[in-house]
């Protein structure tokens, strides 16, 4: 029982942070339309991140629920480097991607991040994806294509650099999924987080001052801070717990795949807030997305066992 019980449950929060990751999106276009830059939302949102993970771990501490913090320098060399390139360059490359293109175009940019990572993971593994694994990228790819309405729009005046940071942001977040296996089972998620999350704001506060801080803190003013809070939960805190305690136990082949979880989320999310036509080929485009994350999960059906320093 137990041997089925954690990955299914690892499963499930993939899922859940990855459908929280993707209203990310969606919330950044309605802050911009409030009238806030990228580069003031995007301080805020790693700081609230941060900050939320530090109160979480701090309340489990209290509770006396937490497991161990990182125990070798190797460790913390390991949450430092992913921090590093997993949340802070992919946050910074997704929100500039954003505020230059359509957000249906910036989080198809971002979804390559599922081949790249099944690519990392062949190669690691040295050996070939499955039949299952091609089905679940087929499904997504096509899916995908269909749920943003891909082939219905007018790409004519795309911004050059936009398509380039939204490339990169899917090279970085690829890089968190794989990375992310590597990872130790037995250390708390939300410590790991924290740890990431701290790395990550030091990172971005040391990309900002190359440019100067000139209007950043100046608008740290109240509904700022909350967008930065909402950004932070959504996009930092609550995916990112979620990504630490289930990509060790599933491998981060499988999580990219369920990952996918996030382009229906926001596409549904876009429909809701943005007021966006869902029209019937992104409605059979979100069916696809779901039906290769079945097809995804039907692999990890039977027990899984935990490798060395937890990998998959």
């Amino acid at each position: 029982m137990n041997g089925t019980k954690k990955p299914l449950t690892a499963i499930a929060l993939v899922l859940v942070g990855a459908t929280s990751y993707g209203l990310v999106s969606v919330v950044f276009k309605l802050a911009i339309a409030d009238g806030w830059g990228a580069k003031p939302l995007t301080l805020q949102q790693v700081f609230s991140g941060a900050a939320l993970l530090w109160l979480a771990l701090g309340v489990t501490r209290l509770n006396k629920r937490s497991r161990s913090l990182a125990r070798t320098r190797k460790e913390w060399l390991k949450l430092t480097l992913i921090g590093i390139i997993g949340l802070s360059l992919t946050t910074v490359f997704y929100n500039e991607a954003l505020s230059r293109l359509d957000a249906s175009l910036g989080i198809v940019l971002l979804f390559q991040f599922t081949w790249i990572t099944i690519l990392l993971e062949s190669i690691r593994k040295r050996k070939w994806p499955n039949r299952q694994e091609w089905v679940a990228v087929l499904c997504i790819a096509l899916g995908t294509a269909l749920a943003v309405g891909i082939l219905e729009k007018d790409y004519s005046s795309i911004d050059g650099w936009g398509i380039l940071f939204g490339l990169l942001s899917a090279l970085t977040y690829s890089l968190f999924f794989f990375l992310s296996g590597f990872l130790p089972q037995q250390l708390d998620p939300i410590a790991k987080s924290a740890v990431m999350s701290t790395a990550s704001l030091a990172f971005v506060v040391l990309l900002l001052s190359f440019d100067g801080f000139d209007g950043i803190f100046e608008s740290f003013s109240g509904p700022m801070i909350g967008w930065g809070m909402l950004l932070g939960l959504l996009g930092t805190a609550f995916p990112f717990f979620c990504f630490n305690y289930g990509i060790p136990k599933i491998g981060s082949g499988l999580a990219a795949l369920l990952g996918s979880m996030e382009l229906p989320a926001a596409v549904m999310a876009a429909f809701l807030l943005l007021d966006e036509p869902l029209s019937l080929g992104q409605g059979i485009g979100i069916i696809l997305i779901i039906a290769g994350i079945m097809s995804a999960q039907r692999k990890s059906s039977g027990p899984v066992a935990a490798g060395k320093e937890g990998e998959p």
